[in-house]
């Protein structure tokens, strides 16, 4: 399984950390301490889920050389902060493009949301039902946080992911997905109770940040050396991590626990916020250029709910 092209859509605005002092009394010190947030992108009017997701298509088809969209036989939209669940990303994006006899879908696994729609492509490519995909994430969370929560209400970004996906490789600049696990945690700690959206209540919510600080450490880098072990290989063997961008301290305690320079871990999350399940698949976009032929890069995710995954990625060299 071949990543073809990826594209992605940040929104211009930006909010400081200046700007939730009168709305839920955090100081700049004080988010920048826990979060290792400054600022975070925000939608602006007449953006939504959907148009940001076509902008990041747009940017992806832009690097897509060997075939056109309307030869995609999958679509998977994969987020939580739907604009609509009816008429979704997948099925809009069907429309704008008319991709004829096109599966199309949606799937939610918050924050992991991407790896575990990466991994049913995987799933449609091994049973022959497919052989060219499509994989979008945009998260609109502005439109659903709670700017008033003191908990989580100053975290959150918005952004889109798009990726174009074929099981076999078509191009001397495809990258490898060399290994996918994914993994539902609903039974342990907090579980389903930890993160929140319940558009008609309250918006999204996180009740017990503790609890999911202390597993995402744990399960981010459960799910990482998961997918390497196929591969005989650990956390050291990569040569750049990317975590989901939910804290910066999640990522500097991973560094530490293995034992891995700071350097190796990219991130956005100190510009962008947490972006949701677009965040780590959106660094892998905004840092292709850094990747070399021969590169590991592991992203590894863990979502509210629970739920984690990781994935292998690998740059060949061009074939002599």
């Amino acid at each position: 399984m071949y990543l073809n092209s990826i594209g992605h859509y940040v929104p211009s605005a930006r909010v400081d950390n200046a700007y939730f002092l009168n709305v839920n009394g955090l100081t700049d010190e004080w988010i920048v301490k826990r979060t290792g947030i400054h600022t975070r992108c925000k939608a602006g009017e007449g953006e939504d889920q959907n148009s940001m997701a076509l902008a990041a298509v747009e940017d992806a088809l832009s690097r897509l050389t060997d075939y056109d969209i309307k030869d995609v036989d999958l679509i998977v939209a994969a987020s939580y902060s739907a604009y609509d669940t009816v008429a979704t990303v997948a099925h809009e994006t069907q429309r704008h493009y008319d991709i004829d006899g096109a599966k199309a879908l949606y799937l939610s696994s918050a924050c992991s949301s991407w790896v575990n729609g990466l991994e049913v492509i995987e799933g449609y490519f091994a049973m022959g039902k497919a052989s060219k995909a499509l994989l979008i994430c945009s998260e609109h969370n502005t439109l659903y946080a709670n700017e008033h929560d003191p908990k989580s209400g100053h975290l959150w970004g918005d952004a889109a992911v798009a990726a174009f996906f074929s099981k076999e490789r078509l191009s001397p600049d495809d990258i490898q997905v060399k290994q996918i696990y994914t993994c539902g945690l609903g039974n342990i700690g907090a579980g389903p109770d930890g993160v929140k959206l319940r558009p008609r209540d309250e918006g999204i919510m996180m009740p017990d940040g503790r609890d999911v600080f202390m597993n995402a450490c744990k399960y981010l880098v459960v799910a990482l050396n998961t997918a390497l072990a196929p591969e005989g290989l650990t956390i050291a063997d990569l040569d750049y991590i990317i975590c989901h961008q939910a804290n910066l301290r999640i990522m500097r305690n991973v560094a530490k626990a293995e034992h891995i320079e700071p350097e190796r871990f990219l991130s956005n999350i100190e510009e962008l916020g947490n972006t949701g399940s677009a965040s780590a698949p959106l660094v892998f976009s905004q840092e292709l250029a850094r990747f070399k032929p021969g590169d590991r890069i592991g992203i590894t995710v863990f979502g509210g709910g629970y739920s984690c995954g990781a994935v292998l990625f690998e740059r060949y060299p061009p074939p002599i």
